[in-house]
């Protein structure tokens, strides 16, 4: 295996240099509990804040509203299941869709346990949701909507502003999903209408195991975790502080270079669908063709079986993906694009490809001709 191309940052991103340097200290002298009010506390205490600001400078919202978290999962299982609980005589219905995250779906089955009703919505071909079939499947005990801001296997960009209106007209808590936005995109929390909004670090160049959720002033809901007054009494936990800092540098630099990295990400990823299509015939684009992620792009190739596809590209030193990393190892038929419609009974290999701030041209080029090479040959046998 001579070349090694990782085109798989949807799963999962390689820390950031610049972010490794900042979290150092924080492992190493800066080692205090920020909880502590003496000499080994302070600097500790100190980098969350600091982390806390820059999160909030990237996504414009208040340094009051942003709550570390382990982890996407668990900011989207708090806020699911902690609005749902305080809200409860209010309530029990949640509307979500069909191609959210497991850590979405999952949580939303769990309540149905306790007598909550949950309406799961279709999208079409292109992964888009009506948001008129949204709206009219609100009743009077709707609490909850919660919509994923990018769908993390087709790069679909969903109207997020569009639904918070929606859930504003009828006074319904609104939680999204943005972990594959948030870095990739401009979001503007102030101007979304969105009452809570989960992230990961590793999604953005920081490390695995740590996250945020963003919640707006006077959002009603109960904390996952009980214990101490951590994160304003809403996370109780000693707070992982060099993961905290390393997801406030990540945001610093994302905020800085986004704009031209999604432009220079998207002219790559635009490069990999044009040879793509040129050099591989009968091959369909999964998404929206413009609404999307700049850098994701998701394709499916019949008459080609998933599994020794993969494996060559993966004997060729090519990470790329199957679907979501939560259930790509398993190469099951993918829950999204069932839902958007894709036969199934048909011998067909869907590829997401996302690419991140190690790629470059010739990764491109020579994933194209692997791809185009490993297709023809499989298709032959």
């Amino acid at each position: 295996m001579g070349r090694f191309v990782y085109m798989d940052y949807n799963a999962t991103t390689p820390v950031h240099p610049e972010v490794l340097e900042e979290m150092l200290p924080f492992l190493e002298t800066d080692f205090g509990n920020p909880s502590s009010i003496h000499w080994a506390g302070r600097p500790a205490k100190q980098g969350v804040e600091l982390a806390r600001e820059r999160v909030a400078s990237l996504l414009n919202c208040d340094t009051s509203e942003v709550v570390f978290t382990s982890c996407a999962t668990e900011s989207n299982n708090a806020a699911l299941k902690g609005v749902a609980s305080a809200l409860h005589g209010k309530g029990d219905h949640i509307v979500t869709t069909g191609v959210e995250h497991p850590s979405v779906l999952y949580p939303c089955h769990y309540l149905e346990n306790f007598g909550y009703r949950v309406t799961s919505l279709d999208v079409n071909a292109e992964g888009m949701l009506d948001l008129d079939v949204l709206e009219s499947s609100i009743t009077e005990k709707t609490i909850l909507i919660s919509v994923m801001y990018a769908n993390n296997e087709t790069g679909t960009i969903f109207p997020v502003r569009q639904i918070g209106e929606i859930a504003a007209r009828h006074n319904i808590t609104f939680h999204c999903d943005a972990v594959q936005a948030v870095g990739k995109i401009p979001l503007d929390w102030k101007a979304l209408g969105v009452g809570l909004m989960s992230l990961s670090g590793h999604k953005l160049y920081a490390p695995k195991g740590t996250g945020a959720l963003i919640i707006r002033k006077g959002v009603k809901m109960y904390p996952l975790l009980h214990g101490g007054p951590q994160e304003k009494n809403l996370r109780a936990g000693t707070e992982n502080t060099a993961g905290i800092v390393a997801l406030g540098k990540a945001c610093e630099i994302a905020k800085q270079s986004m704009e031209s990295e999604s432009a220079r990400l998207r002219l790559l990823r635009d490069r990999l669908e044009r040879q793509i299509m040129a050099r591989i015939p009968d091959i369909r684009l999964n998404g929206h063709p413009t609404l999307r992620l700049p850098n994701t792009l998701n394709l499916s190739i019949p008459f080609v079986e998933p599994e020794p596809l993969l494996s060559g590209l993966d004997f060729s030193g090519i990470a790329v993906s199957s679907g979501s990393a939560c259930s790509s190892g398993a190469l099951k038929a993918s829950r999204v694009l069932a839902a958007m419609g894709l036969d199934a009974n048909t011998p067909v290999s869907h590829v997401r490809f996302s690419l991140g701030r190690g790629n470059t041209g010739e990764d491109v080029d020579y994933v194209v001709n692997v791809l185009q090479e490993l297709v023809e040959k499989l298709r032959r046998v």
